[in-house]
C-alpha cells in the first residue's frame, strides 16, 4: 500500500471513529511543527492499525479504553469514550471495560477513568 493509500485509509477510519468535527478541529490546528505528527497518527495509528481486519472497531475501542484508563491518559480517554459510543459500545459495555481495569490495573486507575467517562456520558446526555 502506498503512503497516499495509507493516509487515505487512515483518514477514513479516523473520521469514522472520532467524527468529522473532532478530526477537522485536530487537522485545522496543524502547524509546520505538528504536521509530521498528524501524518504519523493518520498513517500509522489509523491507516495501519485501526484499519486492519483482525479486530472489529468495537473490540479495538474496548482495548483502547482499557489501555488509556490504565495509563491515566484522561484527555485521550474522554475522546475514546465518545469514539466507543460511535463504534456501537453501550454505556453498560463501557462500564464493564472500566470494571475490568479496576481488577487488572487498580482501583485508582478505574476511579479516574469512571470520572472521565461519567463526564463524557453526561455531556452526551447518557447518564
Amino acid at each position: 500500500m502506498s503512503d497516499d493509500d495509507r493516509y487515505d485509509a487512515g483518514m477514513q477510519a479516523r473520521r469514522a471513529v472520532l467524527g468529522d468535527q473532532h478530526v477537522d478541529r485536530a487537522t485545522a490546528g496543524t502547524t509546520a511543527f505538528t504536521a509530521d505528527f498528524q501524518d504519523l497518527i493518520t498513517c500509522y495509528a489509523w491507516g495501519d492499525i485501526w484499519s486492519r481486519p483482525g479486530l472489529d472497531r468495537r473490540t479495538r475501542s474496548c482495548i483502547t479504553l482499557a489501555m488509556l484508563a490504565t495509563l491515566h491518559h484522561d484527555n485521550e480517554l474522554a475522546m475514546h469514550v465518545r469514539a466507543a459510543l460511535r463504534n456501537g459500545l453501550t454505556v453498560d459495555e463501557i462500564k464493564e471495560v472500566l470494571l475490568q481495569v479496576a481488577v487488572y490495573a487498580g482501583v485508582p486507575a478505574a476511579n479516574r477513568a469512571f470520572a472521565v467517562a461519567q463526564q463524557v456520558l453526561s455531556e452526551e446526555g447518557l447518564s
